[in-house]
Parts: structure tokens; sequence; C-alpha cells
């Protein structure tokens, strides 16, 4: 199974690349996995222009390779504002569009919020609502896992690296919402 980790925040020294590290760290062992880190985003704003699919940049050509090559994909943002990041927004303005479409076809989505101290469940569900209501109008047969995962105090629980700093709680939680985004895509993929 290919498993893609979308660490959605553009800020230096973030603690969304420190969760997506983790569950990189975690999935690794028994898959293949890409980290795509937003800091070095450059979709342009819609006013600015659209993705031209001959001229993409380093980092795009990358985000969509890596999203077509995927089976499962984990979108981990910040909670920004109480949602999502606006580089998360922009990009899902002009990927479930022509010619980037069918990077939403026969996927699993799943989504993580973090937080520096007790949070992360908004950007999460936000998320959630807006990928399901891109597949369901664009019509694509993916799926969206019903477990999200809130990364709370993600400093004092993981290092720059992903790495445990010993809270047997939060390693538990985060192996398990890994563990039940696997089942639901080999379910998935199983039945297809």
């Amino acid at each position: 199974m290919k498993i893609l980790l979308i660490s959605g925040s553009a800020r230096i020294n973030n603690n969304t690349i420190r969760v997506a590290k983790a569950m990189d760290n975690y999935f690794s062992q028994t898959h293949e996995t890409h980290v795509v880190d937003f800091i070095h985003f450059d979709i342009p704003l819609m006013a600015q222009g659209g993705l031209n699919p001959n001229a993409l940049s380093t980092f795009q050509e990358n985000l969509i390779a890596q999203m077509d090559a995927a089976h499962v994909i984990i979108l981990v943002s910040p909670e920004y504002n109480w949602s999502t990041t606006p580089e998360i927004l922009n990009m899902l303005h002009y990927l479930p569009n022509k010619p980037f479409q069918h990077l939403f076809e026969n996927k699993v989505f799943a989504f993580v919020g973090v937080s520096t101290g007790k949070g992360g469940k908004a950007p999460a569900i936000h998320l959630m609502q807006i990928v399901n209501k891109l597949i369901s109008f664009g019509q694509h047969l993916s799926i969206v896992s019903p477990k999200i995962f809130e990364s709370h105090f993600t400093k004092e629980v993981l290092d720059e690296n992903g790495n445990s700093l010993g809270d047997a709680q939060y390693d538990k939680h985060l192996a398990g919402f890994c563990d039940y985004t696997l089942q639901i895509a080999n379910r998935w993929f199983n039945q297809n």
C-alpha cells in the first residue's frame, strides 16, 4: 500500500511535520510512504491564475505525482484560526478540477488535526467535510475514513524527527489511528 502524508503547514519549525514524520515512521515499517512538506508550498492563489500541467514547479510536480501514486492520502493540518490552513484550502480549490481531478479517484482519505495545546479537532472535521463534498460532487469512487486523529501538545510528545518523547497515551492513539486507517484502506481496496 502506498501512503502519502501531506504536512499542510508552511510555517518554519511547525508541529505538523512532526506528526507527519511520526506517522511516516509508523507506516514505513510495512508500507511505502512519502511525506509532502508544505514548507515548500507555491500553488498560486485563484486570482493569480491556474496550474499549468506543462509548467509545474518542483513542489507542484511532486505533490501531484505523490497524490496520483498513493492509495491512502492523509492530510495533516494545524489548527489555524479554528480551521485548516489557507494553503490546504488553496490546494483543494485547484486539484479537484481538470486536468487534476483524477487525483481524487479510488483513494482513501484520512485527516489529522495538530495543536500546540489541546485541540486539532476543528481542522480535521473541516477537511473531512470538504473532501467528502469534492468526492461527491466529482462523482469519484473514493472514501473518507470516519476516524480522525487530534495531536495535542505536539511539541511535548514528539521531537522534530517525529520520534516519541515517551507519552504512552499519545503513542497508543497515534498507532490506533494509523491501524484504523489501514483497516479501512485494506477493506476498500480488497472490495474493489
